[in-house]
Formats: C-alpha cells, structure tokens, sequence
C-alpha cells in the first residue's frame, strides 16, 4: 500500500487500458493523475472508472483494501501537460497502439521530466529500442508487459487469473470485439501490431529434451508429479469446472 508521501502516478491517455491502470494503481493507495488532451475525454473517463468500481466492490470483486469512493478519491484528472507531470514518480503511457504518436508523446515528456521518474509505455507489440530511441531519459524507459522470457508458472498466472476469465463466458473473437469499437475497430488499430508479432514467429519448437524439462520442473514446484498430488489437483480442477458450469446455468442468456 503506498503512503500519503508517495508522489502521484501520471497515466497518459483516457481510454480502455488508460482508464484500468489508473484503477489499478488506485488500488494499491496511489494517487492518480489522470491525462488526456481533451477535458470532456476526462470527464467520461472518470464517470466509467466510478461505475466500474462501484460494480466491482457490489459483487465483492473491487481490488485492494481501500473502498470504491476512497479509490475514488485518489484520481484526479488533467488536461494539462505540465501540471499532470508536476511531482509524478511513474508515468504510463497508454495513448493508440501507433509508434509515430507513441514516440510523439514521449519525445514531449522527456522534455519535461526529472531524472527519478519512470517512463513506462503499455504497447503490446512496439519494440523499445524504436519506442524510446534518442530520448535524454532513456535509461528511465521501460515496457510495462512481459518481455524476453516468461516463467510457466507465471505463464499460467496470467492465461488463468486475466483472459482464461473471460474465455470461460466469451471467445477469442467476442473478445477482440468488445476491447475495441468493435471487429473493425479493433483490427483498425491492432491489425499492424499483430501481423508484426506474427511475423517473429520462428520455426515450430521441438517438445522434448531441455524445454520440456524445464517446464516440468517448474509445473511440478506448483503439482508434484505423484499419483496422490495429481489426482488431488484433478480433483480441484473438476470441482472449479462445475462450480463454473453451474454459474454459467444462472447466468441470463445473451
């Protein structure tokens, strides 16, 4: 939990992912700026994050040990570049997935900010070293989503507790749908990414030999690979599944 004394956190761009960072970081007792060049942007921001919260501390869901209004209460927003900047210790960039915008809006930060302040950007698919080429503060940049290598376990982590969520009532595409404007919008402003991504893909890996070692091991910290752990863990697997299943019977059809 961050104390009182704690300089506040810069979230540059009102929308979707702009709008979950600044509830995140509220969660966590930080208090929040919240930027966008346009002051009526705020405004319907503001208005969303409190109707999120609010549904979200009813079904007992609301993160962090501070309730809906105090979370509230820690996020500001402000349509003013240099007073949003004033005293923040982290800044999140979370304006379109568009490098030339994206290299735009840090070029202007870098401009203004301190040397102890994070520069942190929310792209998906951006590469740094394009991202934050030739900034002062450079060595002050980094990409707030998993680069390089990511554990199993924490692999796990993140397809069980974020979309494997969602995937239980929606689908893939569904999904895509409803983070955007819909398809279209979507593929309008991811479509680059994603084909960039796709085209890093190297040759199918071989599943055997020190890969699949190493992704045991690790799967076996969590389950040890003894008939009586297995089958416990099945056990709780099946469990959760009916528990799901019957929630899912209870929920309105759409």
């Amino acid at each position: 939990m961050a104390t009182s004394a704690a300089g506040p956190v810069l979230i540059v761009g009102s929308g979707l992912i702009g709008r979950s960072w600044a509830m995140l970081f509220a969660s966590g007792g930080f208090r929040v700026k919240l930027f966008d060049i346009e002051q009526q942007q705020i405004t319907n921001a503001l208005e969303n994050i409190r109707k999120d919260m609010k549904l979200l501390e009813q079904s007992s869901s609301l993160k962090g040990s501070l309730s809906a209004e105090q979370q509230l209460f820690l996020i500001t927003g402000c349509s003013n570049i240099q007073e949003a900047v004033e005293g923040a210790i982290h800044i999140q960039e979370c304006v379109p997935e568009d490098l030339e915008l994206k290299k735009k809006v840090f070029a202007q930060l870098d401009g203004i900010i301190g040397d102890d302040v994070v520069l942190s950007s929310s792209t998906s698919c951006l590469l740094p070293s394009q991202l934050f080429a030739g900034l002062v503060h450079v060595k002050q940049c980094i990409v707030a989503h998993p680069e390089g290598i990511v554990s199993p376990s924490d692999l796990d982590l993140v397809v069980s507790h974020g979309l494997g969520l969602r995937y239980a009532f929606i689908g893939p595409l569904e999904t895509m749908h409803l983070n955007a404007e819909g398809m279209l919008s979507y593929c309008d402003r991811y479509g680059e990414s994603m084909k960039h991504v796709l085209k890093t893909f190297g040759p199918i890996p071989e599943f055997s030999g020190a890969t699949v070692e190493k992704v045991h091991q690790a799967m076996c910290v969590k389950v040890p690979d003894d008939p009586e752990h297995l089958a416990a863990r099945r056990q709780w697997r099946d469990q959760c599944l009916m528990r799901l299943a019957k929630l899912k019977s209870q929920m309105p059809s759409q």
